[in-house]
């Protein structure tokens, strides 16, 4: 299959489109604003419907309405965008409606900056809005898994009825890769026979609701999606470990440092240095299991974690997973300050030797 130049943004767009996306409502700003203006021309072309919504707030309320009547819907945005729909991911996850969100994230707090960043992985993992929720939080490492998981995203959603985060960083949306538009496995979807989309020959109104003033039926709710979450951790769970067979050192890492990692043990490899990688690609549910056996082996001696955050936010996650066998060290940036090969080499080399 012939490979076509994208932008990772424009790639986004153009997945979602091919994935079946009905409604796409957003608004623009940076790193991802070439998603919305990709759709605005191309997804009307396809029999799609796009809005440019007044605001980050207006757009998730839009694709809480558009997956009640049962269409596939979309939103995207960057890191202070996303805070702004947090409420209504919180109601799209307490009425199980299926959407597709996509974060390229830029660094924070605040307004921040422009630059790439991992300084969501809290807000994407635990959750901005109120109450017991999750969504499920697929974190690619280039433009091909981002397309990819994109169309795989849809699918996710209206299985399990259930918001899906594509989590980038911006460097992600922003760059250029060579990319295959492949097929996505297919899953046996069950039919939207909860829409609101009118009766269809039943004796009732479908009702789309998250209020429940009866504390034993929101008590009801929250154990549905208990057991809901309880499946999706079961069979979603992703992860990639490379040479981590014989690591005396494994590095943990997602999104584009993940990539950084493994040309830094490439480099350490060929001076004899046995370290390997660890990638975790569903950030929730978090391959806790996978990772602790890795880190369990006997040839390991140390964890380095490196993220585009200032004090590490999946080193928790590594953390608790690791429970103690091992100890961490962490090298992270933010702000949009890229790790370097050269960096995470030295402090490989300076975990193996026991430095400081």
């Amino acid at each position: 299959m012939a490979k076509e130049l994208w932008k990772g943004n424009e790639a986004i767009a153009e997945a979602a489109i091919r994935a079946g996306c009905d409604c796409f409502f957003g608004y623009p700003i940076t790193p991802q604003s070439e998603v919305p203006e990709y759709m605005s021309v191309h997804l009307p072309a396809a029999g799609g419907v796009f809005v440019q919504s007044e605001s980050e707030i207006a757009a998730v309320n839009m694709v809480y309405g558009a997956a009640g009547a049962g269409m596939r819907a979309m939103t995207s945005s960057s890191s202070p965008g996303i805070s702004l729909k947090q409420e209504g991911i919180t109601y799209l996850a307490a009425s199980e409606l299926p959407c597709v969100i996509v974060n390229c994230m830029r660094g924070g707090p605040g307004l921040g900056t422009i630059q790439p960043s991992q300084g969501d992985y809290y807000q994407a993992t635990r959750g901005g809005g109120n109450g017991d929720y999750r969504t499920l939080v697929l974190a690619p490492s280039d433009i091909q898994e981002t397309v990819d998981f994109v169309q795989e995203a849809f699918d996710i959603a209206d299985q399990y009825r259930n918001p899906v985060v594509i989590l980038c960083d911006g460097l992600i949306g922003q760059m250029m890769e060579p990319i295959e538009w492949r097929p996505v496995p297919k899953r046996d979807l069950p039919p939207k026979d909860w829409a609101a989309c009118g009766r269809h020959g039943r004796d009732h109104h479908n009702i789309i609701n998250s209020l429940y003033l009866d504390p034993e039926s929101c008590e009801d709710l929250n154990q549905r999606l208990t057991a809901k979450y309880a499946e999706m951790s079961e069979k979603e769970t992703r992860w990639s470990a490379v040479n981590c067979e014989d690591a005396e050192l494994i590095i943990t890492a997602y999104g584009t440092p993940a990539r950084i990692a493994l040309s830094a043990i490439d480099a350490l490899r060929s001076e004899g240095w046995k370290v390997g990688l660890f990638r975790p690609i569903t950030l929730w549910p978090f391959p806790e299991a996978a990772l602790r056996e890795a880190a369990g082996a006997d040839c390991v001696r140390s964890i380095l974690d490196i993220e585009m955050s200032s004090t590490g936010q999946m080193l928790d996650d590594v953390r608790l997973a690791v429970e103690g066998r091992r100890p961490i060290r962490y090298l992270g940036h933010a702000g949009g300050v890229m790790p370097t090969v050269e960096e995470i080499a030295e402090a490989a080399r300076a975990a193996l030797k026991g430095e400081k």
